[in-house]
């Protein structure tokens, strides 16, 4: 998840102080692991530079470079640049190679002493081309804005003048930190989500970006109907009429986007994604005049066709969820939309859509169709049900006020997830488990700055979850809520204190000796792997009616071809041979010592205890008596001349 720092702050009121290094560390500490920083690193005089002249000059190899004279402002500018183009008047000759520019425009030029991060070097006054360069006119690519060069950078008319500090001009001072969030938490993939959790580690107050008066429920908006609750708990339609199609993104809204990996497409869109990111609520726009009937959310026809909006025309089964109108399927639901009631540049009247989706049907759908997705990846990590109609809401407020739409009344609000259910548990559990000092008032103010609802009945606690924090079920998640607040560095590192012993038991001394003998009569020691199949007892000619093909099988095997553990060292010595002799090695010579499975008789199947208190030696000898039999065994493989021939053999 790509956080964009500006962002952030605007968001919790981090102070001044705080550098993006500590902000980072501490996320880190706070479970949010940080992958990388972007962005900044910027340093000397990258300025806004206008071209006064351009003289273009054919090279002997068939390239055509531009001499320019550029006017860098006048601290920039050098008294004098004789051989360069136009008239002779304080300015910087630069030669560039790119020709999307022409006189009078405004660029970004990069002075000598100027360190461009994305090219990991010093900007110099060199000569080239027969003329002495002083400086570069740069690319998106050279200034890391794109990772493909998009041309030179032209800025508008009138946004700025030569000379203006291009680094504060185009943000490239803001950074951008890359974090590794947990599958289980979901929430932290918005900036809403890792925006609380800042608050929460530097102590802070949260104010919830979502916490706004969501639309009208009481007349409906554009007509839905669900045909599967189960799929599609939720969901929710707003309209907003009248906007401006040809209306531009704002500078401050495509900048966020980017930073957080997005790709600005249309003030729509872009309105779309940020309110995807700032809430975590993923959300479509309609064309409303494209829409044919009411929306239906259904299963799809076995063959139905549906052309997304990558342009693919995919072929859909009766597992995909689809959202649909009168005229078909109009898109994968929590995927991608369809390209039929796509926003273009005449679309004046729009519908939101916010809903709800089940995570295991959206992860199913992406994946046959192999169509991984920013609102797919929120899905199926779980998004905040109660969000659906604010995130519609906050769609449609941005879409007034930057398009100059109008909010129709009402909103269409179809099914709702059932609350969550408390947990209880004792006061004493985290201090209990984690070994730190954590006082119940501590930890109940932990729950509570997380969103909880927490009610105290002497010793114990009654907590109720929040609506975004699925990884919040058992005793045990609120324990590790409560360490998070209370710093994991804080946790002690003791050692623990060894008893004393006398030496190895006459079971380990036999192991090592038997182990020196087989190694002194020249065989290799090796260990392999325990996994085995029917099929590998087959090849060893072993009957069926031998009591070793009753295997001992895994609950969760690495393969379906190797379900069991081995009831003999034979197969794994025998693969670790063949592989010898198909790799040139003529002669080998290997053993093991090792155990061998077989089942109990009798046995049950081993009981689970909790991990709050040392098992009773009941509690073990229930666990002993469920284990498999797995003596240990000696075996050896020998492959090739029994004595070596040659000059140091017989």
């Amino acid at each position: 998840m790509r956080v964009p720092v500006e962002w952030l702050r605007s968001l919790v009121e981090l102070p001044d102080s705080v550098t993006t290094d500590e902000l980072a560390e501490r996320l880190t500490m706070y479970d949010l692991k940080l992958e990388e920083i972007l962005g900044g690193g910027f340093s000397g005089p990258l300025t806004v530079g206008r071209v006064l002249a351009i003289s273009p000059e054919e090279q002997k190899n068939g390239k055509t470079i531009n001499w320019c004279r550029v006017d860098v402002g006048p601290s920039h500018n050098e008294a004098s640049v004789p051989d360069a183009p136009g008239e002779d008047v304080p300015s910087r000759g630069i030669i560039c190679g790119a020709h999307n520019f022409g006189v009078g425009d405004l660029v970004v030029v990069s002075l000598p002493g100027t360190y461009l991060p994305a090219l990991g070097f010093e900007i110099g006054s060199r000569k080239t081309y027969g003329h002495v360069s002083d400086g570069m006119i740069c690319s998106t690519a050279e200034l890391g804005i794109a990772d493909d060069s998009e041309g030179i950078i032209v800025l508008e008319p009138g946004t700025a003048s030569p000379g203006d500090d291009a680094i504060k001009l185009l943000g490239l001072d803001n950074q951008t930190l890359d974090l590794e969030v947990n599958p289980d938490r979901g929430y932290a993939w918005s900036l809403r989500g890792v925006a609380r959790d800042t608050a929460l580690a530097f102590g802070l107050d949260f104010v919830d970006p979502a916490d706004i008066e969501p639309a009208n429920t009481e007349q409906p908006a554009y007509p839905v109907r669900v045909e599967d609750p189960q799929a599609c708990p939720v969901f929710t339609t707003v309209e907003v009429h009248g906007i401006d199609p040809h209306a531009k993104t704002p500078a401050w809204l495509a900048s966020r986007i980017t930073d957080a990996g997005m790709r600005p497409i249309s003030l729509t869109v872009d309105i779309s994604n940020y309110v995807m990111l700032e809430l975590g609520q993923p959300n479509h726009c309609y064309d409303r005049a494209k829409l044919n009937g009411a929306i239906v959310v259904r299963r799809a026809s076995s063959g139905e066709l549906l052309k997304t909006l990558d342009d693919v025309e995919r072929k859909l089964t009766p597992d995909d969820l689809v959202i649909a109108d009168d005229g078909g399927a109009i898109g994968l639901a929590g995927v991608m939309g369809g390209d039929r009631v796509e926003i273009d540049s005449t679309s004046t009247e729009v519908v939101i859509e916010a809903a709800h989706f089940d995570p295991v049907t959206v992860f199913r759908a992406q994946k046959r169709h192999r169509l991984p997705s920013e609102a797919a990846k929120r899905f199926e990590r779980g998004v905040d049900p109660q969000l659906p109609l604010r995130a519609a809401t906050r769609v449609a407020e941005l879409l007034v006020e930057l398009a100059g739409g109008t909010v129709q009344p009402g909103a269409t609000v179809v099914g709702e997830v059932a609350p969550r259910g408390a947990v209880e548990f004792n006061v004493d559990l985290p201090a209990k488990i984690s070994g730190v000092e954590i006082s119940p008032e501590f930890a109940a103010d932990a729950f509570v700055r997380n969103g909880c609802q927490v009610e105290r009945d002497g010793e114990t606690f009654k907590v109720t979850p929040p609506s975004w924090r699925f990884d919040l079920s058992d005793p045990y998640d609120y324990v590790e809520e409560a360490l998070r607040s209370a710093g994991y560095e804080n946790v002690p590192s003791i050692l623990p204190t060894p008893t004393g012993g006398r030496g190895l038991s006459r079971e380990q001394q036999l192991r090592r000796r038997i182990g020196q003998v087989v190694a002194g009569a020249g065989l290799t020691e090796v260990s392999t792997l325990p996994f085995v199949g029917g099929a590998d007892l087959a090849k060893l000619g072993i009957d069926q009616a031998d009591p070793r093909h009753e295997l001992v099988l895994l609950a969760n095997p690495l393969s379906a071809e190797e379900p069991g553990l081995t009831p003999t060292l034979l197969i794994g010595l025998l693969r670790a041979a063949s592989l010898n002799v198909g790799r040139g090695h003529d002669n080998v010579q290997i053993s093991e010592i090792g155990r061998v499975f077989s089942k109990r008789a009798g046995a049950n199947a081993a009981p689970i205890y909790g991990v709050d208190s040392r098992p009773t030696p009941a509690q073990l000898a229930a666990l002993d008596a469920a284990l498999p039999n797995q003596p240990r065994h000696l075996g050896a493989v020998l492959v090739g001349e029994r004595e070596r021939s040659g000059w140091n053999g017989t």
